[in-house]
């Protein structure tokens, strides 16, 4: 079994890093492999609703001078998501929002690619607009047929400036227990 994850900060070592790595730490105690793909700070497209990718229907965004083809592949081939985002304006980045739009017409286009995996939104914040965040990646969840992973609360960190989350022992806790959550599912939709 494999997660993708995706940081959609341009910090690379910032806080939405840092929770994603809690997340990933356990799933790997749990023989679950996984992988951090960096795409904050990318210069990736926004959807054009050109809707080629459904006359296409060859699993790929017909924008192709970016990396968002390799980012889609990763989803598809992936049993569990997990997209990570900062706060911007109580929303997620220009990146994640980029993925989402994109990834999630390529799915749906080819026979819905992320039915029945499991996905987890996390959220990195400095103090408040989260859940807005938090609910704009758990609507592509939904809307691909997808099984939403929760923890023991939102799935979200507080801090400011570069590493202050790890001040957040309930956001780290949460993080280990969506972790641990999201392993559970994983197998067992596959058993």
């Amino acid at each position: 079994m494999k997660v993708v994850a995706f940081n959609g900060s341009p910090r690379k070592e910032g806080n939405t890093s840092i929770l994603l790595k809690a997340v990933c730490d356990e799933l790997n105690k749990e023989g679950i492999e996984t992988e951090i793909v960096q795409i904050g700070g990318k210069q990736i497209h926004g959807c054009t609703a050109c809707m080629k990718c459904f006359e296409s229907a060859d699993n790929r965004c017909s924008i192709d001078n970016d990396n968002m083809n390799e980012y889609i592949r990763k989803m598809i081939d992936a049993d569990g998501i997990i997209i990570g985002t900062p706060t911007y304006f109580a929303d997620v980045s220009p990146e994640v929002k980029a993925l989402i739009d994109r990834a999630g017409f390529v799915a749906m286009a080819n026979e819905g690619k992320f039915t029945r995996k499991a996905g987890a939104a996390v959220v990195a914040v400095r103090r408040a607009g989260a859940i807005h965040a938090f609910d704009t990646i758990n609507h592509l969840f939904g809307i691909s047929g997808m099984f939403t992973v929760g923890s023991n609360y939102w799935n979200l960190g507080t801090g400011l400036l570069p590493g202050d989350v790890k001040n957040d022992g309930e956001g780290l806790e949460t993080m280990k227990t969506l972790g641990r959550n999201m392993a559970w599912l994983l197998k067992k939709i596959s058993a």
